[in-house]
Formats: C-alpha cells, structure tokens, sequence
C-alpha cells in the first residue's frame, strides 16, 4: 500500500505577508458645471422648445394679429370627398396630425362642393308634409290631434310652438346686427383655425401634375360635393412628392384617373393656435420673467382657486390670477390669495380677491356629499379628504359612537354619520357651527348628529 500523502499546514498571518506598496492617488480636482444656467437656485430653468409639437416659442406670430399669443404652424393636408373621409382617417391612421385638442378633419368655412360655385343640386321631396308656419297653426294642429286630456299628459307638447327668451332674443340682435357681435363673439372663443395657403402659380414645375389633378396643388376650386381637410403630420409639410410615405402616396396613385385627374388634392394649409389652445403653465412661462418659478398649483374649493403667491409673485398676482381664471373656465369663478398665516382661534384665512366675483361663499362636493362653505367665515382644508375618507372606510366601525370635537362645517362628522351609530359635534366657531347644521339637514343625516357650541 502507498503510504498517504501527509501536506505541511501553512499558516498564513496577514500582518507578516509581504504586500505591495501602493502609491498614494492625486488629488483629482473636479469642475462642475450647472447643465443649465438660471439666474435662481431655486428656480427651474426653462425649458428648450420642443422639436415637434405645439409650442409658443416654435410656432411664427402672425404678423398684426390681435391675438399676441397667436401661433401659426405650416402643415400638408389631402383635401378628399366628405363621404370618404372617415375611411381614409383610419387608413392614414400614424400618418395625420396628432396634437393635443386638435381634430386632424378639418372643414373650410363656405365649402360645399357645388353650391359654392352657386349651383344648386335638386332636392328630394319631403316624405312628409311641411309644418305649419305659423304659431297660432301650430297650436291648431296639436289641438286637432290630441284632446285636452292628451295635453296635460304631455306638457311640452304645448310648448313647441312657444319661442324660447334666448330665441328671442337671437332674432331681436339680428335685426340690429347682432349677428357680427355673435361672429366676434365665437371667433374670440376658438382654439384655433385651419386656413388653406399657397396657391400654385405657372412658375411652378410640374411634378404634381397627373398625381393631384389638373387643379395643382393647392388650387381652392372643386368639382365634387361637400370636402373636409386631413391634416397630415408636421413633419409632411415640406416634403416633396417623393418623400411622403409610401402610405400617403399609394391613395394618391390609387384615386388618380386615366385622363390624369384625381379625386384627392393635396394642399398646403396654416394652422394658428390661439390664446384658448395654450396651456396655463406655458401661458405663464411667456409672461412671467426669466427666472421666476412658475405657479402651476392651487387648491380648489367648490368654485374657488385658493393660491399661496410667493413673495416674488406678488408684483405679478393679478396677471397670474387672470391667467388662471382663464385657464379653468366655468369650473373656476373666483381667485384668491392668501395674504397671512392662520392666527386667530377660529382658523380662518386673510384672503385677498384678485380675480373673478367677489363671493366666497361656494358648494363642495366631497365623497359624495355636499358642503356649503364660506371660505372667508370658517376653516376648510380640501387636502384633508383623503384623511377623512381613510378615517371613515379604515377605523369607524358600524357601532362607534364618534365625537368630533374641531368639527368645522362637519366634513369629518358628516361623513362618518353615514356609517357609524352616532356623531357628536363641537367647534368655537359659531358661523362654522351654522354652516354644519346648514349641512345635515342638505344631506339629510340630522337626526344621527348632536350638534353644541363650546361652553354650553
């Protein structure tokens, strides 16, 4: 038998193993640079303009638009027959405009095929007599058809013959020319409109002739019906013929006829964003100086915009409040700041109207429950419904009998009121304590809350 194999143990100390000297590393001296330069630490620094997209630094300003936040932005459309619209908009689905709150179908004003040019088409016979004319007829025929019992039956019946005030009041403006302040008015309400530009002259080649039709592109004229605009992608609107999409040019070579005409025409056409289409942040940003932080959030109680101005926004409270009332019409009627910290014992807050009416005094819906509130007269606190709600739906149980001792206008001890046995309610403040019992009996749980002023 070979005897085994007996290996000396070696014992390794750490201290007495002969470890290469390392040479101390020099000092690295880093420079850092700020990636964007702002004249504020605390500031954000603004932002570049996008490279596609709507935005008020990249579009062109119409020159002497009244407008000053008017935008214009050139775009390539396929002006196509209205029937077949809906078809090539899911066809050409990736290839047409794709911004926010604005249609890529648009319809010229005046454009309807045929009856521009001053042709009329024949009409089909009604399938059903005419109407009569006048009220007083109106009234004879739904006498003739329905007795008297009929009538209060149906109620509204009686009324169709009736004009309504705001109809009366339409045809009473037309005669005065009401019509041109009616015009102004919806033209002042647009977000934005879609014009056809550049017509084709004779200096130009011919590279579109055969592939749009003899008309050329953009040529206003149209021998069919009624058309609409498909607005193709931004990036489309100074391509060439042969750089469009394959997509895009195989329904233009589709629908050209023998004779080299087409149903399809494309044109070049203007897109300008108003006032109404920008955002408030980027509204905001155009206004406000270089290097001031941008209010983008506020509290919103019922029809209330409750802002916290910092001290560098206060030379500019009005125009931001404007802006933001602007911004968040119907549901916003109202602006407030607070001008100093809570320190009386009711908590209410010193608030300073800047736009808007002047009432304070506003409904809240909350959970499903409604709240009347004046914000100048008690204390509320909007951040706090998700608190409450968790209070409600995780602690009080069916059998609890809960006292809410800061009860306010009753958000908390109306909303438990609905799951637990019995609420007690207490608050200081005696208007805070009218406006909860104004609020039990609106939400008609008064008979499982008991209600007292502190002291008594």
């Amino acid at each position: 038998m070979v005897p085994p194999l007996f290996l000396p143990r070696i014992h390794f100390h750490p201290h007495c193993l002969p470890l290469p000297r390392l040479r101390r590393p020099a000092a690295i001296r880093l420079s850092l640079k700020p990636l964007c330069s702002s004249s504020s630490s605390d500031s954000p620094a603004r932002t570049r303009p996008p490279l596609h997209g709507p935005s008020l630094r990249r579009g062109r300003a119409p020159p002497d638009h009244p407008d000053p936040f008017a935008r214009a932005f050139d775009l390539a459309a396929l002006r196509v027959p209205a029937p077949a619209c809906a078809p090539l908009e899911r066809r050409l689905r990736g290839h047409l405009l794709n911004w926010p709150r604005v249609r890529n179908v648009a319809r010229l004003p005046n454009d309807q095929g045929l009856l521009s040019l001053g042709l009329s088409l024949p009409s089909p016979a009604p399938r059903h007599p005419a109407s009569p004319a006048t009220a007083v007829a109106r009234r004879e025929k739904l006498a003739r058809e329905f007795n008297a019992r009929g009538f209060l039956r149906f109620p509204n019946l009686a009324r169709l013959s009736r004009p309504s005030p705001a109809a009366r009041k339409r045809r009473e403006r037309k005669g005065d020319g009401g019509d041109e302040e009616a015009t102004r008015e919806r033209d002042r309400d647009k977000a934005y409109v879609v014009e056809v530009v550049g017509e084709r002259t004779e200096d130009d080649d011919d590279e579109w002739k055969g592939l749009v039709g003899e008309e050329g592109f953009g040529r206003g004229a149209w021998r069919m019906g009624p058309t609409r605009l498909l607005l193709l992608d931004e990036s489309y609107a100074e391509r060439r013929v042969d750089d469009l999409p394959e997509a895009v040019k195989d329904v233009l070579d589709h629908e050209t006829q023998q004779d080299g005409s087409s149903a399809y025409e494309l044109i070049r056409c203007q897109l300008t964003l108003f006032y109404n289409y920008w955002p408030m942040n980027e509204v905001l940003e155009a206004l406000l100086p270089e290097g001031i932080i941008i209010p983008t959030g506020f509290e919103t109680v019922g029809h209330i915009a409750h802002l916290n101005l910092r001290d560098e926004h206060l030379p500019y409270k009005k125009l931001i409040a404007q802006v933001v009332l602007d911004k968040n019409k119907p549901k916003i009627q109202t602006v407030v700041n607070k001008t100093d910290a809570i320190q009386n014992d009711y908590r209410t807050m010193q608030l300073e109207v800047l736009a808007g009416n002047d009432s304070l005094r506003t409904m809240v819906i909350e959970s499903g429950l409604r709240f009347q509130v004046d914000l100048g007269a008690v204390y509320w606190n909007s951040r706090l419904a998700t608190e409450r709600q968790r209070l409600v739906n995780d602690i009080f149980r069916d059998s609890d009998v809960v006292c809410d001792m800061f009860s306010g206008v009753g958000p908390l001890a109306i909303s438990a009121a609905k799951k637990v046995k019995y609420v007690y309610a207490n608050d200081i403040n005696p208007t805070a304590v009218e406006y909860l019992e104004r609020n039990m009996v609106l939400n008609k749980l008064e008979r499982k809350i008991e209600m007292c002023l502190e002291g008594s």
